[in-house]
């Protein structure tokens, strides 16, 4: 019988992957690269849309030589699809003549748009939960929909494009998709899936469509949009001019939703992504469950036109292994991001230093803007490994918050586990420290990377080479799990906890301070 294989094309905030996963989506070769961070003023964050091109054709093309070295046949006929999963919220504008972007991609975690997001809350009388009802998201700089409505007002080459009626708007799937399946030079197919569209602020959870009120009150029209898809059929075809060419693009999903797949959470299941950000999400099934504790409403997949969306509730953490690669690449505490935990274990605590990684403000559950950096509790005792050790604190009390805020809004105790993935959970020092903080086990993955996994499976189950039965069962992709236990009592927890956030209180309202020296 000859061998089936299906590609994943995870496109993430500081890197591209290629991985190729056999019929038992077990990985077989893969290939990695990472892309530049462009930060022109404190807060602002973009990439070149362009680059991120090149590193995702040269990761297909590294990942095709090393299956071929391991005598692997990886070709239009034995790769019987391609999932893609990418970075969330990050705009961009290109042209639709000459297929060029218009301006680099802004990133879900910039924050120029805080003005802007400032002006629309003044102006609706229902303030920053303006769009929540359609859209389940609040206003705030995470999203696409301010950011086009920036780069429309700022950008005079998008301003003009959009007159002209030359202008094509797009998260990075809808780049990805476009370029893959011909781009400007023609066939490329212009569509977004659902996952994707959710994140924008412009589209109605209850419909999966574009609405039109949300287009007419931030002046979008709807023609410069991508046409909404769900996240398991066929888009397009791979072009003559790419590796794979003829291949079927079969799947795509925002990346924290293609965790969410990976994980096989199901209703009532949740899981949380340790990566440049961190994300819990909370299966919610055919239910939009509304928050009032600074989450968001979602949607978790939808596996195929025909299917039913599964939503969700998302906490999301702006900085968690990005704090990591912050040490790393501006204070050079760290040569690499591994070294991390060989450091912080050095140290049996951070010495009563607490690190707030606000850089692009605090996102879930407090959402605030305002928000910046803080390392509060220094003395002359203090090294850089309690820094280290403090920073992944940090990660594991936001998503304490995070989870504290998800069972208030839900009946859900989710088996009293919290299962993980993402890179930044292979630490296990960190994996420790949050089974500790939380007070309940966490369980880890053989396999961390299920973003790229539910990207697989899900183009598996477009080209039909899995059932959706396949996908939800132990068949695929699995493989042991490592469980870290709780070694603290509640006293001590609820205690540090406490002091978290009289830390966390103390990176609130210095934006100004900020912006005053830039």
């Amino acid at each position: 019988m000859a061998p089936a294989y299906i590609g994943a094309l995870d496109q993430g905030t500081t890197s591209t992957r290629f991985i190729m996963y056999d019929e038992l989506a077990h990985q077989v070769a893969s290939h990695q690269l990472e892309h530049k961070q462009i930060c022109p003023q404190a807060g602002w964050v973009e990439h070149d849309p362009l680059e991120i091109l090149q590193r995702a054709r040269e990761c297909i093309e590294a990942t095709l030589q090393k299956g071929k070295k391991k005598g692997l046949q990886f070709d239009s006929d034995t790769v019987k699809g391609i999932g893609i999963t990418n970075q969330r919220e990050t705009t961009l504008v290109w042209s639709r003549k000459t297929g060029k972007p218009l301006y680099n991609a802004i990133v879900w975690l910039d924050i120029r748009t805080r003005t802007l997001c400032k002006k629309l809350s003044d102006q609706f009388s229902d303030g920053v939960d303006h769009f929540r009802g359609v859209s389940g998201l609040p206003i705030s700089t995470y999203f696409s929909a301010v950011k086009l409505r920036w780069l429309m007002e700022n950008a005079p080459e998008v301003k003009e494009a959009m007159e002209a009626g030359d202008a094509m708007f797009g998260t990075l799937d809808t780049w990805l998709i476009w370029n893959l399946t011909g781009g400007g030079s023609g066939g490329g197919r212009f569509v977004t899936d659902c996952t994707n569209a959710a994140r924008t602020m412009l589209m109605d959870l209850r419909t999966l469509e574009w609405h039109q009120d949300s287009l007419d009150e931030l002046g979008i029209k709807r023609d410069v949009l991508p046409e909404i898809v769900s996240n398991s059929e066929e888009y397009g075809r791979v072009a003559d001019d790419w590796p794979l060419a003829g291949v079927p693009i079969a799947g795509c999903l925002g990346d924290q939703m293609a965790a969410t797949l990976g994980q096989r959470c199901k209703k009532g299941e949740a899981k949380n992504t340790y990566g440049t950000g961190c994300f819990m999400l909370l299966n919610t099934g055919t239910d939009i469950v509304s928050t009032s504790h600074g989450l968001l409403t979602t949607v978790a997949y939808k596996l195929g036109p025909q299917a039913e969306a599964q939503y969700a509730l998302e906490g999301s953490i702006a900085v968690a292994g990005g704090a990591v690669q912050w040490l790393r690449d501006n204070l050079g505490i760290i040569r690499t991001s591994a070294e991390i935990e060989a450091l912080s274990r050095t140290v049996a605590d951070t010495g009563g230093l607490y690190f707030v990684p606000a850089f692009s403000g605090l996102f879930a559950p407090r959402w605030r803007n305002d928000a910046r950096g803080v390392i509060v509790g220094l003395t002359q005792y203090s090294n850089k490994a309690h820094i280290a050790r403090a920073v992944l604190e940090a990660i594991a009390f936001q998503t304490r918050e995070v989870l504290d805020a998800m069972r208030e809004d839900v009946d859900w105790n989710a088996g009293h586990v919290l299962r993980v993935d993402g890179g930044a959970s292979q630490n296990d020092l960190l994996m420790q420290i949050q089974a500790d903080i939380l007070g309940r086990p966490v369980l880890r993955p053989e396999d961390v990377e299920t973003t790229a996994l539910g990207a697989a499976l899900a183009a598996g189950l477009g080209v039909g080479l899995w059932t959706e039965a396949d996908v939800f069962s132990s068949k695929l992709g699995k493989g042991g799990v490592k469980e870290f236990e709780p070694t603290t009592d509640e006293a001590d927890r609820e205690a540090r906890y406490k002091n978290w956030c009289r830390a966390v209180e103390k990176s609130l309202n210095l934006d100004d301070i900020v912006n005053s020296q830039t």
